[in-house]
């Protein structure tokens, strides 16, 4: 008998053929050989099974010139179930890995459900949260919002109950299940003049709220999380399935949704085990594979953080420390680190240049200055 140790218990669909993970370990004997699928799909126009891997479904779905409208949240939802394959479930069949989406504020929508006034679009943000299911805990960590918002010198606009569906949750889901809320914050310091300007202000603030949350009560990324906290884009996700988000976040379903992207993803978990935060996406990635250097990274980001500078933030860079936290899965730690990248004044195409450089340093018809770039 041939015992194969380290798999998560996963029942998952591939091309009709049903397997089954159970117990973390896959038995294999020379009188029951592992069962083998049929002949698939075979390789035509740009598809060739070679190129099968069982990792994460991720979509990206987008209007060229920046028109927004509920179009394109509709073809983002689709292209999501139609990754069901790429994703994932426990033993419980409601149970996904984590799918979700990710899409821009949408302004409409939100002056038509809220009881209070918002600014003109661009100049109020809105903070997705997880909170914890204790009605103590979660009405401290909504006091603690609301005061380093406005000790920050921008403006509590007020919180948001998300209304979802409980029933489409999977039982194993529910157990675990945060409560849903936004918060939203409207830019009064006169000192900000640019979007760009606003972003950084909001992860500082969300970082300083995230620093006195974990150290004053104790939670860890399950317990208390944000997905998004931006004046440009909000993201739905949850430990579900692709076909359960637009069922289960009622918001999904009103025509006044509009957007002119919609990023989703569906997720195989593989290095950690699934969690309402680990779904994607993030707050700037969503990503499909593994991290394998993800040990060496976090040690080296503990290594160089007490010596960051920033001529944007100045002393404030010292009161967001700890950069990456402890339990995060590769992808939650990758994105942190480039979202401290933008933050601190470089593109986004700068920045992933820096995270995943290309391999240069044996491409000798690499440009002198492109690999200039990767070699510093």
């Amino acid at each position: 008998m041939l015992i194969l140790k380290g798999f998560d218990t996963r029942c998952f669909f591939r091309n009709k053929v049903h397997y089954l993970l159970q117990d973390r370990i896959l038995m294999h004997t020379e009188r029951h050989p592992l069962y083998l699928p049929p002949l698939g799909p075979q390789a035509q126009g740009m598809y060739d099974p070679a190129d099968d891997k069982d990792s994460c479904g991720v979509g990206f779905i987008a209007n060229y010139k920046g028109k927004r409208s509920r179009d394109i949240i509709d073809k983002g939802i689709k292209l999501m179930c139609n990754l069901e394959h790429r994703g994932a479930e426990g033993a419980d069949p409601k149970t996904g890995d984590g799918a979700g989406i990710m899409i821009n504020i949408p302004d409409a929508f939100f002056r038509k459900v809220l009881p209070f006034t918002l600014p003109k679009e661009g100049d109020y943000a809105v903070g997705v949260l997880f909170l914890p299911q204790n009605k103590d805990t979660r009405e401290a960590i909504e006091n603690v919002i609301e005061k380093i918002i406005v000790d920050e010198g921008e403006a509590f606009l007020g919180f948001r109950d998300v209304p979802i569906n409980k029933e489409y949750a999977g039982v194993v889901a529910s157990k675990t299940m945060p409560v849903f809320k936004q918060v939203f914050i409207g830019k009064k310091s006169k000192k900000i003049k640019t979007s760009d300007e606003f972003e950084r202000k909001l992860f500082l603030i969300r970082r300083l709220i995230d620093r006195r949350i974990r150290s004053e009560y104790k939670l860890d990324r399950s317990q208390y999380y944000v997905p998004s906290f931006s004046s440009r884009t909000i993201v739905y996700k949850g430990m579900l399935l692709g076909d359960q988000v637009k069922k289960f976040y009622e918001d999904l379903k009103s025509p006044d949704l509009t957007s002119a992207f919609c990023l989703t993803h569906t997720r195989f978990s593989t290095n950690t085990f699934p969690t309402w935060d680990l779904a994607h996406p993030y707050r700037q990635i969503a990503h499909n594979g593994e991290i394998n250097t993800l040990r060496g990274n976090m040690n080296w980001m503990a290594a160089r953080q007490m010596v960051m500078e920033s001529p944007l933030y100045g002393d404030e860079l010292k009161r967001m420390l700890p950069i990456v936290m402890e339990g995060q899965s590769d992808t939650a730690t990758f994105d942190t680190v480039l979202e401290l990248l933008v933050m601190g004044g470089r593109s986004l195409a700068h920045a992933v240049m820096m995270m995943i450089p290309e391999a240069w340093s044996k491409n000798k018809t690499m440009d002198p200055d492109r690999r200039a770039f990767y070699e510093y």
